[in-house]
């Protein structure tokens, strides 16, 4: 698996849509300050394959992909593998909830030359490829498919997540020996044996059923066959036999059916001759339908008398004249003498409101007078007090003098003021103005009610003349209409006449009704009556129509009796005549089923000594028999074919098992695995201790004795020491060593389609001196120069990040994390 593009959205720290290409970055490094999210976009290649990330713990730490207060993520991988170049997408959500949910996950398989930066013109999934997977589930399988690896080996052998680089190295043997059996699926051989086992289990299982089957084909010798193949002679013979027979018992049915046949045509004729009867009460019907129509006669006459007297009604009512106009002059009349009495009543209410008017407009003027009065009394109280204020100002200034000041309006000293004289004439005048004040508005108060009580009584006058002119008015059109009319007590004796007629008309009325009743009741009695003449000729018609085969006589029209008496009659010498005939046709019945029992007989006779029923079908039982015997030869001859191909299956399923048991059983002991694993953990050790002992400076060699590891160290006069015994930076260059070997060596031994091409480091390169880590880079540079695999490394070591040609910068601000390409 080769990455070749990463896009990023809302990913962890990568807030902001991020990008990185790695088209051309064969050997790369991804550098920047610690935490800057560096490992995150390992993180990412590995979250968009798998769905999951090393250190989150598996797809429980899914809401770890979403950056802080963001509810989506997204990741695209684009990478090569085997030659075939595929997209894998994978979107987080937040749903409502606040829990993280997979929303969408898919693998398209791009096609050929397709361009890469052609993702950036926002092409829709559909235009990226075939889909190969488009459900989480889809996605294990597909991946697993396109990539080689499970997630377990792939983060094992390319990408190399921090913090688990050294756990190979430290790992038990057991779980050592469990890492190599699932790194180079020989878990496959596992499967093998199980499938072994499972397939013995299947082939025994069918031998088991081969041989039931084979005990119930047991009675398939030749001994059974020769029986049957007898049964089917004498099922022949029998056949052969009831053929010749049956011509002859063919033709004694016949006669006897030619016979039965004309003494049922005779007892036929018979029965219908015999039931020639004429029905009861046929007399009386032409008599009922004579009764029925003077019936009709005489109530159609009523119906016509009765008319005639409505008709004569009617028009002496129309004479009298229209009772609507009598009325409404009777009416007219009635209103004249209750308009007279009201325009009387109303004539008197306006002189009243006319005397009362008078006396409120004196009333009124008389206040208006009064008003004029006070008014002039109020103009002189204003004038007096104007008077006696000019009159009592000097008396009003000595108010504030004393003796010996100044006199403000002389400016001389006033030696004695004189003293103020009682009973001023400006206090008399102010009083005076007061009382004619409220005799004003006394006299003002009282104009106003007596104008409102004028200008009432003049309306009320106005609406009594109105009201007297509209009942004079209606007075004289009443007048106008009753001019030339009758007087009301002729009025009211028309009316009464009127009132009498109409009572005769509804009489007329009831009884034409009656009448018509009755004659629609005697028209249905005289249909009944027809009805039923009708049905007696039509029954006569059928029955003599019954009998025309026999040539019955005519019938007189005019006499439904007299017809019927006819008919019968003839009915009955005709079967008279057939009676007498009869005896001989009945012998001649008994004689011909004689003889056909005669032949049944002798066939019968055939079936019983062939050990068989007598049928109803000769012919169909012989020719039934025949088949049988037949189909049961067919039969055994299949059965003892199927025994014969069953004793082959037999013999294979036989073998299959064994086969499949003995496989099993040399894979149970385990034997073939720890010997593959043997081999695999020896090349293993050697190609890494290859790399340890370059790394190291010749110091180490790595070897392993029964399943543990340590390394020889040259320094030390060849002293073997356990691996947990080195120094951090040891161990490292330990365990590096036994990465880039397991890389490399893995598509070798590895049973499965694994596709190695490239390698990402995540490790603390930090922990290295200045010789080691130049050793390290040389290694590395080894690795990329062979140009068979894409090698990248996390580090923020920078004279290693230097030797290597294209670096891929991560920074972080407050909101996003950032990747920026340099180097060559």
């Amino acid at each position: 698996m080769r990455p070749m593009r990463l896009d990023m959205a809302g990913f962890t720290v990568f807030r902001d849509e991020t990008t990185i290409d790695f088209t051309d970055a064969d050997f790369f490094a991804l550098v920047g300050p610690t935490g800057s999210g560096k490992s995150t976009v390992l993180d990412a290649i590995c979250f968009a394959l798998y769905g999951t990330v090393p250190r989150w713990g598996g797809t429980r730490g899914l809401g770890n992909a979403l950056a802080p207060s963001a509810t989506e993520a997204r990741v695209r991988l684009v990478f090569e593998s085997g030659g075939a170049r595929y997209v894998a997408t994978r979107v987080v959500r937040r749903d409502s909830r606040g829990n993280a949910k997979t929303a969408n996950a898919g693998l398209q398989l791009m096609p050929d030359g397709f361009d890469v930066t052609k993702l950036d013109t926002g092409l829709s999934p559909d235009d990226l490829g075939e889909v190969v997977a488009g459900t989480p589930a889809e996605m294990d399988t597909a991946v697993l498919e396109a990539v080689g690896l499970p997630y377990e080996q792939f983060t094992s052998c390319v990408v190399l997540p921090q913090g688990q680089f050294a756990d190979f190295l430290h790992a038990r043997p057991a779980t050592r020996q469990q890492i190599l059996v699932n790194l180079l699926g020989l878990g496959v051989y596992e499967q093998v044996q199980q499938r072994a086992t499972t397939r013995a289990g299947q082939a025994e299982a069918k031998l088991e059923a081969v041989d039931q089957l084979l005990a119930g084909l047991a009675d398939v010798d030749d001994s059974t066959l020769e029986r049957v193949a007898g049964q089917v002679d004498r099922m022949t013979e029998l056949a052969e036999a009831v053929i010749a027979a049956v011509p002859e018992l063919d033709a004694a049915r016949a006669t006897a059916r030619e016979a039965s046949a004309a003494l049922a045509a005779l007892d036929t004729e018979l029965a219908v001759l015999g039931a020639v009867r004429a029905p009861d009460g046929v007399a009386e019907v032409a008599r009922a339908v004579t009764a029925a129509r003077a019936e009709a006669d005489a109530a159609s006459n009523a119906v016509s008398l009765a008319e005639e007297r409505e008709e004569k009604l009617r028009g002496e009512l129309a004479a009298a004249g229209d009772e609507s106009t009598l009325r409404l002059a009777l009416r007219a009349y009635a209103d004249r003498e209750q308009l007279t009495g009201r325009a009387e009543q109303v004539r008197a209410e306006v002189e009243t409101a006319g005397a009362e008017h008078d006396v409120a407009v004196r009333a009124l003027t008389e206040a208006r007078a009064a008003a004029e009065r006070a008014e002039a009394e109020l103009a002189a109280a204003f004038q007096a007090h104007e008077e006696a204020k000019a009159a009592d100002q000097a008396v009003a200034l000595r108010a504030h003098l004393t003796d010996g000041a100044s006199c403000p309006v002389c400016e001389q000293t006033v030696a004695r003021v004189p003293a103020i004289p009682a009973g001023s004439a400006v206090a008399r005048a102010v009083a005076a103005g007061k009382a004619a004040r409220v005799a004003s508005e006394a006299a003002k108060r009282m104009v106003g009610e007596r104008d409102t009580a004028a200008r009432e009584l003049d309306r009320v006058l106005l609406r009594a003349r109105a009201e007297h002119d509209g009942l004079r008015t209606r007075l004289a059109e009443l007048d106008e209409r009753l001019a030339g009319a009758a007087t009301a007590e002729a009025l009211r004796a028309t009316l009464a006449e009127h009132s009498r007629l109409r009572l005769g008309l509804d009489e007329a009325a009831t009884a034409v009704r009656a009448g018509r009743e009755a004659a629609r009741r005697a028209r249905g009695a005289v249909d009944a009556a027809e009805e039923r003449l009708r049905a007696a000729w039509r029954r006569f018609d059928d029955t003599r129509d019954g009998l025309a085969r026999f040539g019955p006589p005519a019938a007189d029209r005019d006499d439904v009796a007299r017809a019927w008496t006819v008919l019968a009659g003839w009915a009955e010498a005709e079967a008279e005549r057939r009676r007498s005939e009869r005896a001989g046709l009945a012998a001649a019945v008994t004689e011909a089923e004689t003889a056909a029992g005669t032949v049944t007989a002798r066939i019968a006779g055939i079936f019983a000594d062939a050990g068989l029923p007598a049928p109803d079908d000769p012919v169909r039982a012989a020719t039934v028999a025949v088949e049988r015997a037949e189909a049961e030869r067919r039969r055994l001859v299949e059965r003892r074919e199927q025994a014969g191909e069953l004793r082959t299956q037999r013999a294979e399923h036989e073998r299959q098992a064994q086969v499949a048991r003995a496989l099993a059983g040399h894979l149970r002991a385990n034997n073939f695995e720890r010997w593959l694993l043997a081999e695999a953990l020896d090349l293993l050790v050697d190609g890494a201790s290859g790399i340890l002992r370059e790394l190291s400076g010749g110091q180490y060699d790595l070897v392993h004795d029964k399943g543990e590891f340590f390394v020889v160290d040259h320094h030390d006069a060849g002293l073997r020491r356990g691996v947990r015994t080195l120094s951090g930076g040891e161990t490292f260059q330990a365990s590096l060593a036994l990465a880039l070997a397991l890389s490399q060596q893995l598509a070798g031994m590895s049973t499965t389609a694994a596709s190695l091409e490239s390698i990402v480091l995540d490790e603390g390169f930090g922990t290295l001196d200045a010789a080691t880590l130049d050793t390290v880079a040389a290694t590395l540079e080894n690795l990329a120069a062979r140009g068979d695999r894409m090698v990248g490394v996390v580090t923020h070591v920078p004279a290693l990040a230097e030797r290597i040609p294209v670096r891929f910068e991560v920074s972080k601000d407050a909101r996003s994390a950032r990747v920026e390409r340099t180097g060559r």
